[in-house]
């Protein structure tokens, strides 16, 4: 949660909340430990209710509907069999996007090998000059 916050910014943090709460700060800190620690115990009351009612065991993980659906619900052999027609699909798709791939790649190499080579300027032709930008104005 707070793992883009320095220390300035962690610093600075206390400081508005010493401001805002004065002396009650510690008593506002144990509140919100108290809080998550009540929080926790919900959570996990709820996940060993969970397990004692389903019959199984049951991690705070498993609670995510395609942990549970995997873990609780079908075999390995039935996602093996709910598998097998999508990766034939997904070996094609794989397959046609790779060559895309080497497509683009070698009309990239292309345009590169005519974009290093200079075109010759001849008398009769001046040479275009590309005017500059100003970054600042942009």
């Amino acid at each position: 949660m707070f793992e883009n916050l320095n220390w300035w910014e962690i610093g600075a943090l206390l400081m508005l909340a010493l401001l805002i709460f004065g002396e009650r700060l510690p008593k506002v800190i144990g509140d919100g430990l108290r809080m998550l620690r009540g929080l926790r115990a919900m959570a996990q009351n709820a996940t060993s209710d969970l397990s004692r009612e389903l019959g199984t065991d049951i991690q705070l993980q498993d609670l995510h509907p395609k942990a549970f659906i995997r873990k609780h619900l079908i075999s390995e052999e039935d996602e093996a069999a709910l598998r097998k027609p999508l990766q034939g699909l997904l070996d094609d798709v794989k397959q046609d996007l790779n060559g895309v791939k080497q497509d683009l790649s070698e009309v990239a190499t292309a345009a590169d090998i005519k974009n290093h080579t200079a075109p010759s300027v001849s008398a009769e032709q001046p040479a275009r000059r590309t005017p500059s930008l100003d970054l600042d104005a942009t």
